[in-house]
């Protein structure tokens, strides 16, 4: 048997940094990465046979823990029938009609491999019906690793964005602007000054790479009536907050407290395809109506709607579409941080703690963050330290402080008490 540092070391001889996505490396926290055999439930289980309560879910797609039957008996007989054919399927069809039943904005969808390539394809869609170049984003929010989405803000309104990877030409993004996210004064500042030239704003409902932050009711409001009154579109990004939140996602929450909120153009990731590589995006027949092979937008991929991967989402929506689902699984996740903003409370440990359906975050900090600023501003020294400490005795949160933690229907009573078990000992041990 291969230790996790065993496999490490020869890890990365092969393949830069040992990983092939850079926060499973664990540079943020230190230490050995874990390498995992096997999933069960609620639970990972490493190289070396240690088991941990999985509150990663593979960033989010394992809503009904690892290897829930249904979906197993799904994927298996996929895999049966052949795992890729170039060429249409049904189950294409019927994941693409589940999407759009239980999301009231979205008419049509086109299937696609990855958020990255979900939000790249969204984008480009956009300028594609409006005719216009530039779009905006916040700081903090991430849509994947395409070039045009790869840039910071300096201080104040950006005129232009710089990148922060390198490879990335200036002039790519020089039509990307970028804002603090929920600042309503440079939202209005930003449409004064570019109105004209926007095609899109595209934002995550909950940003869920600064752990967990919430786009305020009236930030979410003021937008959605910005872009109306310029003619951009918004793109909201809900491949984390897709089908976790809530069954027709985080904008169906904001739909309950603002009538006739929708956006624009969505993205979907993560839940839709169960733990397969899968990803979406769709809006109205009119704006999907620019895509190829109806309009000029072209967009393409070998492996798009993947029938093996198409069967595993398909079968993971139809246990999440159940009567009660979110909401026991909400249920628990607030069960989860509550019972952990509960143990900091009695070690003396500032702890600010949210949540929604099966997503949620924690920040040792005295109050929940509201943007980027904030959230890199909490105590990372004593993040590190609790996460190590929770991960020695069984429990795996990201590696990393400004992730946001993902709680399945597998999650059960034990989990909690075993999770909140480590916890009590982990903020004992962070007094001293």
């Amino acid at each position: 048997m291969s230790t996790n540092e065993q496999l490490f070391d020869r890890a990365q001889k092969v393949i830069p940094g040992g990983v092939n996505s850079p926060v499973r490396a664990f540079r943020a926290v230190g230490g050995t990465p874990r390498f995992i055999a096997r999933g069960e439930g609620a639970w990972i289980v490493d190289a070396e046979g240690r088991r941990y309560v999985d509150y990663i879910g593979s960033w989010g797609p394992m809503i009904l823990g690892h290897g829930h039957p249904a979906v197993l008996e799904a994927v298996l007989k996929a895999a049966r029938d052949g795992f890729s054919f170039g060429a249409p399927t049904e189950r294409e069809v019927e994941l693409a009609e589940e999407i759009i039943r239980h999301v009231p904005s979205v008419e049509q969808v086109r299937l696609v491999s990855s958020g990255t390539e979900a939000c790249m394809s969204a984008i480009r869609l956009a300028r594609a019906a409006t005719g216009r170049s530039r779009l905006i984003k916040f700081e903090g929010c991430y849509h994947g690793h395409a070039d045009a989405l790869l840039v910071k803000a300096g201080s104040g309104l950006a005129t232009f964005g710089h990148p922060t990877s390198a490879g990335v030409p200036p002039e790519v993004v020089q039509h990307t602007t970028v804002l603090d996210f929920n600042n309503i004064q440079q939202l209005e500042e930003a449409f004064a000054a570019y109105g004209d030239e926007l095609a899109c704003v595209i934002i995550e409902p909950i940003a869920g790479n600064m752990n967990f932050v919430r786009t305020s009711e009236s930030f979410m409001a003021w937008l959605r009536e910005l872009c109306y009154k310029h003619g951009a579109l918004l793109i909201m990004d809900e491949v984390m907050t897709g089908f976790r939140v809530a069954l027709g996602g985080a904008q169906s929450l904001y739909a309950q407290r603002m009538q006739g909120f929708v956006p624009d153009i969505s993205v979907f990731g993560k839940v839709i395809g169960g733990g397969m590589p899968l990803a979406a995006f769709g809006a109205s027949r009119t704006i999907m109506a620019q895509l190829a092979p109806l309009g000029p937008a072209y967009q393409a991929g070998t492996l798009s709607g993947n029938p093996v991967a198409t069967a595993c989402g398909l079968a993971t929506l139809h246990e999440i579409a159940k009567p009660g689902f979110h909401e026991a699984l909400g249920e628990r996740t607030r069960e989860l941080v509550d019972g952990l903003k509960a143990e900091a409370d009695a070690a003396g440990i500032p702890l600010a703690v949210d949540s929604e359906g099966g997503l949620f975050g924690f920040f040792f900090a005295d109050a929940l963050p509201h943007d980027y600023a904030s959230a890199v501003a909490v105590d990372k020294e004593r993040f590190n330290r609790f996460f190590h400490a929770m991960l020695d005795a069984g429990v795996y949160f990201a590696p990393a402080l400004y992730e946001a933690g993902f709680v399945s229907a597998a999650h059960g009573q034990a989990e909690i008490e075993h999770t909140l078990k480590a916890a009590r000992a982990a903020f004992t041990a962070l007094r001293t």
